[in-house]
């Protein structure tokens, strides 16, 4: 049974996974030469697949030890008997067996997915029968069939998300964690299982992180996903009484693995491409694309995981009330990164479906970009949470609740009323990732005088009684700041992908004006150059050390050999054509003389066009147009 310190069961699956998984390894590599690399993209090495041996080992060893081994068969043989439900960790204990099992089989016969998909199901089945379920509907049919395909979605969700070196279970780690923060008040067995399923996790990460030198393979991945899915769905048996915690805190809790699997396959479908092919298009993949490194890709999930945790523990322990200002923004903030990971071109543009008869950007982007209808209702939300947030803020305590029954009559109002000042003052006809100085103005007169007609509605169907003004001050403020940060951040995510992405020669631009700004543009716009600006060189003292968009000014050409040292760099770009500059335009050409360096001039030039021709001139390129020069 159960001792009073969980925390010994969480260091027993540590080191019996650490322990194993070097001898695992060692086996695997003598015993198969180089498993998995039909399986795994991108394995550049020999390495061992069966690390899920030493995971299974480490959990499967502990759960049978903190478990009552004879809870299960007694309700098994006694089922009139009315036994309590079986212990959690002999659950776990016995589905993970059988899946590890599965899952061995099929990383050395690779089975088909159907037979993996019915083993799953079986399972599933049997924990369900068992008595563990999400308790998220009235109805036990439904609340029986979502917990079906809980078990069985959540387990493939962990599986596709062994897709990258530490990726699966450093967020599976992540989610333990947190679920042993959940439990720790509530259940001590759970809050033990959860702090088995984190140290073995954490143990065959120290040899499944960045450089890998062991995977998990199926045996480990379906084991992990079966034991979090389980444990997740557990809650549910302790929020009976607030509604949106039990369906919000198993979501936020595994947040990663569904957002992975949701992006992958509406993707794919919308993409003519079938679910369950594979493919280098998953959400890590993406960030990769969008130039961290893999490392860095993979913390950046582990971060997101322990966000969503942290606030799955906080909405658990709060009332309903309060938890909507934790899950709304979280929401809005993943929907909006699904939209910019989903913008990134993974396939050829060849390989999307023609699903207007011809070539077609990806439905996502038009969604976003081309569909005012979107935006609709992205500010829709916008303004219900604003204006509920305001309140929250405004009021606290026993207070909060009589006007929580004047925010509900008065929603219905605000929300039409602004909606059609922000369609008539023109903000739903601009693309968000083109954002300028006179958007921001425009956002901001729009939320002003939605406010204010806001206001004038509230005063004349019910003169203003009940009503406080530091509500729709604060309305106000937040709608701003949501409608400024939502638009905003298109145009951010937009530019960090070019500077991420940018490849190519180092360069450094001569000429920190707006020649210099605009030729920046140009190459940061304009990946065939094939030019990596590293920064600009002028003459004007007072500019240097400076940015411009980022990039420093690093100073004259007495900076030229320090920086080409460091940067190797190979030319040097003219942001101006040398008629107004012609002692700098002279150095220019005799540094990169010296140095061996190409110099190239930067110039946009408009050519007349004869009307009465019917042939289409030749157009100059943005870039090197007139006076292009190597030395």
């Amino acid at each position: 049974m159960i001792s009073s310190t969980p925390l010994l069961f969480g260091t027993a699956a540590f080191f019996i996974t650490l322990v194993m998984t070097p001898l695992i390894r060692l086996l695997a590599i003598n015993k198969a030469g180089s498993p998995g690399q039909g399986k795994i993209a991108g394995i550049k090495k020999t390495t061992a697949l069966m690390g899920g041996i030493a995971i299974f080992l480490g959990i499967g060893l502990s759960t049978f030890w903190v478990g009552d081994s004879g809870s299960v068969w007694r309700y098994l043989l006694s089922p009139g008997a009315k036994y309590p439900a079986p212990s959690i960790a002999m659950v776990i204990f016995g589905g993970s067996t059988v899946l590890f099992l599965l899952g061995l089989v099929d990383d050395f016969t690779n089975l088909k997915p159907q037979s993996k998909l019915i083993g799953q199901i079986i399972v599933a089945s049997a924990v369900i029968f068992l008595g563990f379920r999400l308790n998220w509907f009235v109805s036990l049919t439904l609340d029986t069939m979502v917990s079906l395909v809980w078990v069985v979605g959540i387990t493939n969700a962990f599986n596709l998300l062994d897709n990258m070196d530490g990726l699966c279970a450093g967020v599976a780690g992540v989610a333990a964690l947190s679920m042993a923060a959940l439990y720790s008040h509530i259940d001590t067995e759970a809050c033990a299982v959860a702090l088995i399923i984190a140290g073995a996790c954490a143990a065959f990460l120290v040899y499944n992180f960045n450089p890998a030198s062991i995977f998990m393979g199926d045996c480990g991945s379906l084991v992990i996903g079966f034991s979090i899915a389980v444990l997740s769905m557990h809650h549910g048996g302790f929020s009976l009484d607030n509604r949106l915690s039990a369906f919000a805190v198993p979501l936020l809790l595994l947040l990663v693995p569904l957002l992975d699997t949701t992006l992958v396959t509406t993707v794919r479908l919308l993409s003519g491409r079938k679910a369950s092919t594979g493919g280098r298009d998953h959400t890590s993949h993406r960030l990769v694309l969008m130039g961290l490194s893999e490392k860095h890709a993979v913390l950046f999930l582990y971060g997101i995981g322990a966000v969503s945790g942290f606030s799955a523990v906080f909405v658990n322990r709060s009332d309903s009330f309060t938890s909507p200002v934790v899950i709304v923004p979280l929401v809005l903030a993943i929907v909006l990164m699904m939209i910019y990971l989903s913008q990134l071109k993974v396939y050829p543009e060849e390989a999307f479906s023609a699903l207007r008869g011809k070539k077609f950007t990806p439905v996502l982007i038009e969604l976003t970009y081309k569909r005012q209808m979107a935006m609709v209702i992205l500010d829709l939300g916008l303004v219900a949470f604003s204006y509920y947030l305001s309140y929250r803020i405004r009021f606290n305590g026993p207070e909060f609740g009589h006007y929580f029954k004047v925010f509900l009559k008065s929603l219905p109002v605000i929300i039409p009323i602004k909606l059609l000042v922000f369609y008539y003052s023109g903000i739903y006809k601009g693309f968000w990732q083109y954002i300028s100085t006179r958007d921001v103005f425009l956002y901001i007169r729009s939320s002003t005088v939605a406010t204010l007609f806001a206001i004038t509605a509230i005063t004349i169907l019910y003169r203003f009684q009940s009503f406080s003004k530091g509500v729709f001050i604060i309305d106000w403020l937040l709608t701003t700041v949501f409608f400024l940060g939502t638009r905003g951040s298109f145009r951010y995510f937009k530019e960090t992908i070019k500077r991420k992405t940018v490849a190519g020669d180092p360069v450094l631009i001569y000429g920190a004006g707006q020649g210099g700004e605009l030729l920046l543009r140009e190459i940061l716009n304009n990946k065939s150059l094939n030019i990596n600006p590293i920064g600009f060189l002028d003459d004007d003292p007072l500019k240097a050390e400076k940015r411009i968009q980022g990039y420093p000014i690093f100073g004259n050409f007495d900076k030229l050999d320090e920086l080409e040292k460091k940067h190797a760099i190979k030319g040097i770009l003219l942001s101006f054509n040398g008629n107004g500059n012609q002692d700098a335009y002279r150095q220019a050409i005799r540094r990169c003389h010296d140095k061996g360096m190409f110099l190239k001039f930067f110039s946009i030039v408009l050519t007349d066009i004869d009307l009465e021709c019917s042939e289409i001139p030749t157009m100059p390129t943005k870039t090197g147009t007139g006076r292009a020069m190597r030395r």
